[in-house]
């Protein structure tokens, strides 16, 4: 296992245990579990993602700590947009959506708000940054 999965399943392990708080970077943050299968392998994979809520949905940013390139895992939704999340302890299926502007800078900023590094992210990047809405499959 490489350091991000063994880092990734380490905060895993402590947000299932603590009911979906988790200690660090993310204390105080509102963190998400998202679920996709990969685009290739068809596999579960589970990411730690931060979120932001607008009103009903769920907004997660793309933003790899401002790498060059996408995570894996925004490459899994385009793959299959119906995704599975936990919030706290409740696990529900979600639709996602990549947002366009307008909206995708209104959301991002609303992600700023709240953790003030994804603005650094942005700057670290030539990329535009993707913004994904998730909205509960009823």
């Amino acid at each position: 296992m490489n350091v991000m999965n063994d880092r990734n399943k380490n905060i895993i392990d402590e947000f299932r245990t603590n009911g979906g708080r988790v200690g660090g970077p993310f204390a105080g943050k509102t963190l998400l579990l998202l679920h996709t299968k990969g685009a290739k392998s068809k596999q579960e994979r589970i990411n730690p993602v931060a979120y932001v809520c607008d009103g009903e949905r769920y907004v997660v940013i793309a933003s790899k700590g401002g790498a060059p390139t996408n995570p894996d895992w925004y490459y899994n939704i385009i793959a299959d947009p119906l995704v599975t999340v936990e919030v706290a302890t409740e696990k529900f299926q979600m639709r996602a959506t990549i947002v366009k502007e307008p909206e995708r800078t209104r959301l991002y900023d609303k992600m700023v708000e709240m953790m003030p590094g994804f603005d650094e992210y942005r700057r670290k990047t030539t990329r535009v940054i993707p913004v994904i809405m998730l909205t509960r499959v009823k």
